[in-house]
């Protein structure tokens, strides 16, 4: 379970990559424009998918508290700052950057920390009415999968509507060389 969660946060990491790579090279004005997603603009559906990233693994601590490699890596998105303004400044998104990089580097740590009898500790959770009152970690690594997915989805669908080319909302196999 744990090889196949690792890949899943190294896939997530190099598409976070591209996501930065290529938002990078358009101009502010260009990112902050109002695209019509839920979100707005791509600037504001990558400060979401750096917010639901950190959210999410949050919500592990208690469930590895006896995990001290896995805490050391959680420990990292203390140092995360996710910019508040609606619209983003140049240095915002410099922050936002930053804080996909360091999210990606605990999330990646935090796998490779947990051990098999991890990947089944009960998160408390207070959503669905009480019912589940909890799920397993495993269930909450592929929420963030998922919510990933979802979001650089949307980037890439903004991005094929402006014609700008992008490869990371497909299966992106780049991270399996690197060791």
């Amino acid at each position: 379970m744990k090889g196949t969660y690792l890949i899943f946060a190294k896939a997530n990491e190099e598409s976070d990559k591209e996501v930065v790579s290529i938002l990078s090279k358009m101009n502010n004005v260009e990112r902050e424009k109002n695209r019509k997603s839920y979100y707005g603009s791509l600037s504001n559906l990558t400060k979401h998918v750096l917010g639901g990233t950190v959210f999410l693994l949050s919500l592990l601590r208690e469930s590895v508290a006896k995990n001290s490699k896995a805490i050391k890596a959680l420990d990292l998105l203390a140092n995360i700052k996710i910019p508040e303004a609606k619209k983003l400044k140049e240095d915002d998104w410099k922050a936002l950057c930053l804080g996909l990089k360091t999210a990606n580097k605990a999330y990646i740590d935090f796998i490779s920390a947990l051990t098999d009898k991890d990947f089944t500790a009960p998160v408390k959770i207070n959503w669905y009415k009480g019912k589940p009152a909890s799920v397993p970690v495993y269930f909450m690594l592929q929420q963030l999968i998922s919510h990933g997915l979802h979001h650089r989805g949307q980037i890439s669908q903004i991005l094929d509507s402006l014609k700008i080319d992008n490869e990371y909302s497909g299966i992106n196999v780049k991270f399996l060389s690197k060791k």
